[in-house]
């Protein structure tokens, strides 16, 4: 490479079946953003002026050319982390493979990075703060960007010191060699990028999710669910509905035709006028038959088990029940349905689908009930009164959250399905004693109604 020119093409050394192609070069700046590689397209833009900032911002592009991943190594992880964090934490292996081959990354900087960390801390962008650690760690600009968090909002400092220690500790585990491997393992990845990358890209996704740890206990548990094998941190909130639209159904073969209405002896409708000479107790007056209907939502976790004879009982007993059951897999970030339609209102599935191990999504799913609901049908709840978060945490905020919209809209709550059953053709209110089976959502229920 002479001054003002530069040839990716002459790196050698990938062995992930890649085709050598020919790059683009485009000139851009030590300017934070201005200097990209393209590995999709080949288009390397970097600063081609002379000068030791200069040639640090070049290598450090060239080693993105050399050992990063290719797209489509990239998109089969994106069920499981999130983009920035990946993004970012192929940022951190090739940072660490400069400063391993000796170049000086206290050079990559361009003084704006106090300014930007205290804006993310008084933003309350917990996870660009993560994330955007991990793109400057080891470099120039790490002591002024954790400086400006620490002005913007301090006491997230300790959860990131814990990430940034863990994350270069899983770097120091591995050689020079094997963090650079372009080699593609069994599963068909670089080897470098899956052992560093994807395992850092992991962690980071885990935690920029996670509530941020404030009392000493929490910050504990924290830099326990950093480990491998760890527990993932709480949440505090609910993981997104996602339904499972995949089902075959079966439409249920009705029993006789249902009449909306029956023939009474008085009422506000003259709907039969005729009976009144052909029967002998003149039940001329339309009343509205009351339809075998409702809404059940059942708890497929963990600690929940569904007998599908069981449900098949219910189909028949209420053949106008809308039925849904959820289940959200911890930590999952949508790819996974954790929702879906047990019986239709005279539909059922043909095979009932099993849990995904966690709640998740016990208030989305109770708010999506209720606004099915027809008129003042009843809706039922099965579940042993236990609400947890995305990571399947108990969270006091989201087991009242839950409560609130029992009490508020007369949800009946029920162990089972054969509960379910004899609640929706009940309309005998619930007591507070009964609430006492229905763990921390019945404590709840049972403290509003001063017990």
């Amino acid at each position: 490479m002479t001054a003002g020119v530069i040839f990716p093409e002459l790196l050698s050394g990938r062995e992930d079946e890649e085709v050598t192609r020919p790059w683009t070069v485009r000139e851009g700046s030590t300017t934070r953003g201005t200097a990209s590689c393209n590995l999709a397209e080949r288009i390397l833009e970097v600063p081609l002026g002379p000068g030791a900032q200069a040639r640090v911002v070049r290598a450090h592009e060239l080693m993105h050319a050399r050992v990063s991943p290719h797209v489509h190594h990239l998109m089969k992880a994106l069920d499981e982390v999130s983009p920035r964090a990946l993004e970012c934490a192929e940022e951190l292996r090739v940072n660490t493979l400069l400063a391993r081959v000796h170049f000086d990354l206290t050079l990559l900087k361009d003084g704006t990075e106090k300014i930007g960390g205290r804006r993310v801390g008084e933003a309350g962008e917990w996870a660009e703060a993560v994330c955007f650690l991990m793109a400057v760690l080891g470099t120039g600009a790490e002591k002024e960007y954790l400086a400006g968090v620490r002005q913007g909002r301090a006491s997230w400092l300790p959860a990131l010191r814990a990430i940034r220690k863990r994350a270069l500790a899983l770097l120091d585990q591995q050689s020079t060699t094997s963090l650079g491997s372009t080699r593609l393992n069994d599963e068909g990845l670089p080897s470098g990028y899956a052992s560093a990358t994807l395992v850092i890209a992991r962690m980071l996704t885990q935690s920029l999710e996670a509530r941020v740890p404030v009392t000493p206990e929490e910050l504990r548990a924290f830099r326990r669910s950093l480990e491998v094998g760890g527990r993932r941190p709480p949440t505090g909130r609910f993981a997104a509905l996602v339904f499972d639209d995949s089902l075959g159904r079966s439409v249920r073969r009705a029993v006789g035709f249902l009449r909306r209405t029956r023939a009474t002896t008085s009422g506000t409708t003259l709907r039969y006028p005729g009976r009144l000479l052909t029967d002998d107790h003149r039940r001329a007056f339309a009343q509205r038959r009351r339809r075998h209907g409702g809404v059940v939502v059942i708890d497929q976790s963990g600690s929940m088990d569904l007998d599908p004879e069981a449900l098949k009982d219910l189909a028949r007993s209420a053949p106008h029940a809308l039925v849904v059951g959820y289940s959200h897999r911890p930590g999952d970030r949508g790819s996974t349905p954790n929702a879906w339609l047990l019986c239709d209102r005279g539909s059922i599935p043909t095979a009932c689908p099993s849990g995904n191990v966690g709640n998740g999504v016990d208030g989305p799913v109770l708010r999506w009930a209720l606004a099915q609901r027809h008129a003042n049908e009843p809706v039922v709840w099965i579940t042993d009164g236990q609400v947890t978060d995305s990571h399947d945490h108990p969270d006091p905020g989201l087991t009242l959250e839950c409560a609130n919209l029992v009490r508020r809209h007369r949800i009946r709550l029920v162990r089972d399905l054969a509960g379910a059953s004899a609640t929706l053709r009940s309309a005998r209110p619930m007591t507070p004693a009964h609430f006492a089976a229905f763990g921390r959502v019945g404590h709840q229920l049972r403290e509003s109604a001063g017990m």
